[in-house]
C-alpha cells in the first residue's frame, strides 16, 4: 500500500512515540497532577473508535481527529496561554495516549479500514516484517 511506513523507518517512528510517552508522563509528574485523572481519561480518545460503526471512512476521519496531535497541541497551547490547569492535563493525557498508540504500531488511518495506518498494517492479516 502506498503511503505506509515499513523497515528502520517505521522502527524509529514507533521508538520516537515511545520516548514522547515519556515526556509526557515526566511532564505530567512536575506539574503534580492527580495520576488517577491520567488513568481515567487516558483512554477517552479511543471512544472515537465508534467511528468505524457508520463505515471506514467515517471511521478514520473520525479516529484521526482524535489521534493528531493537532487538538492535543492546542489544548496544551491554550491551558498554558490562560492558564488553564485543566486544560493543560488534559493536553498531556491526549498527547500520552496518541504517542502510545504510536508506540505500539497504531498509526493514523487510512479510508481502506482500520488495519490501514501510516505505521504500515496492522491485524491478523499482516505478514512478518
Amino acid at each position: 500500500m502506498l503511503g505506509e511506513t515499513t523497515g528502520v523507518v517505521r522502527v524509529l517512528l514507533r521508538l520516537e512515540g515511545f520516548c514522547v510517552l515519556v515526556v509526557a508522563c515526566v511532564a505530567y509528574s512536575k506539574f503534580s497532577l492527580d495520576w488517577g485523572t491520567f488513568a481515567i481519561y487516558f483512554l477517552v480518545p479511543d471512544i472515537f473508535l465508534l467511528g468505524y460503526f457508520a463505515g471506514a471512512k467515517v471511521g478514520a476521519i473520525s479516529y484521526n481527529t482524535a489521534h493528531s496531535h493537532i487538538g492535543a497541541i492546542a489544548s496544551l497551547v491554550i491551558g498554558f496561554t490562560l492558564p488553564s490547569p485543566a486544560l493543560q492535563c488534559a493536553g498531556l493525557i491526549w498527547c500520552a495516549h496518541i504517542v502510545f498508540d504510536r508506540a505500539l504500531g497504531y498509526g493514523l488511518k487510512y479510508p481502506e479500514g482500520f488495519s490501514f495506518t501510516h505505521l504500515g498494517r496492522i491485524g491478523r492479516l499482516v505478514p512478518n516484517i
